[in-house]
């Protein structure tokens, strides 16, 4: 590995320094997507769905390819398993720290495409559990058809939900007008102004995210392996929360800016999209992945359909409530998330 002669301290700053590059670009992402999404005139879900999700999780796609290259695929599964639980739990910082007093976040932003994309997201997470079932000799074209079959449903969600969201008005049309009154100046100055330098400082970012990604991935194998942790409970944790940055950073500049379903969409679309990066690491590693997996795998997928499901019956439960500035869904994710964490140290 590159960082192999760097001390522990050194690795640390990088780990360190890394993590803030993706906090700053992934501010600076939101910014760019808002731009770029309204003058092409694609919906905040859409935006959130397929560009923003794809670029928050370069940091996912530098540390699998990296793993697989290596064939070490504990930190990198681990790290996108237990990224479904984490990102899922970003929801509730955005709820807390971006949304305000009057609703929360699922009430702002719900809508069917937001369903739609978390049932979507259930799918692809439960044929990731049922590959388990499977031996590793379902295997052709360097993968097994689990692999494929994800990609394809992540494709089929994003022809649909595109073609949903071109309709002139819908539901989640509505709700988001209402929240977004003082916005709509902006966003029409956005509409005839600055969209290419969007675009620069899109490519820019991603590029910065990308690096840092590959850094954190290499800098957390090694911690791990110098602190004595579990590559798994290392994966599922710190390196979770590392590369969950540009969710976190994203997320809450979307709500500050009121693009409410943006944020949902980030979160859900980029949980979607995490399994499909099993299908690159299985093309670049030459390894069946999925039929592999451990059982804290198992574990962590089936704490990320849980927390999905929680915010999908707020979102159509639809309740303004809000307790310590969080609505009830994001409160019970919560306890659900701390369980759920708890419960990997002692399974590990």
């Amino acid at each position: 590995m590159f960082f192999q002669q760097f001390s522990a301290t050194l690795l640390i700053i990088i780990f360190i320094v890394s993590t803030i590059a993706i906090w700053i670009a992934g501010v600076k992402i939101t910014k760019a997507i808002d731009t770029i999404t309204t003058y092409y005139n694609l919906s905040e879900a859409f935006g959130g769905m397929f560009f923003l999700a794809i670029v928050t999780n370069l940091p996912e796609i530098a540390i699998t390819c990296v793993a697989a290259y290596h064939h070490n695929y504990d930190i990198a599964v681990s790290n996108l398993l237990g990224g479904f639980a984490i990102q899922t739990f970003v929801l509730v910082l955005i709820d807390a720290f971006g949304v305000g007093y009057k609703a929360p976040l699922t009430y702002r932003g719900k809508g069917p495409i937001l369903i739609i994309e978390g049932v979507s997201l259930i799918f692809i997470l439960t044929i990731v559990m049922m590959s388990k079932q499977f031996s590793n000799d379902v295997f052709f074209f360097r993968s097994t058809p689990f692999e494929w079959l994800i990609l394809f449903i992540w494709l089929g969600s994003i022809h649909f939900i595109s073609r949903l969201s071109k309709k002139n008005k819908t539901t989640s049309d509505v709700i988001q007008s209402e929240n977004k009154i003082e916005h709509l100046a902006e966003k029409k100055l956005k509409r005839s102004a600055h969209h290419q330098t969007a675009i620069i400082i899109f490519i820019i970012c991603a590029i910065i995210t990308l690096i840092a990604g590959w850094a954190l991935e290499e800098s957390s194998d090694l911690l791990a392996k110098h602190f004595n942790m579990s590559g798994i409970l290392f994966g599922a944790t710190f390196l979770a929360l590392a590369t969950a940055l540009p969710e976190i950073s994203t997320g809450i500049a979307s709500a500050k800016i009121k693009d409410y379903q943006m944020a949902v969409s980030d979160i859900f679309g980029g949980n979607a999209f995490l399994p499909v990066l099993f299908l690159v690491a299985s093309l670049i590693g030459g390894d069946a992945i999925l039929p592999s997996l451990k059982p804290s795998d198992m574990y962590l997928t089936g704490l990320g359909i849980i927390l999905t499901g929680i915010y999908i019956i707020g979102m159509v439960v639809g309740s303004k409530k809000q307790f310590f500035n969080l609505g009830v869904d994001s409160i019970i994710v919560t306890v659900v998330y701390i369980a759920g964490v708890i419960g990997l140290v002692f399974l590990v």
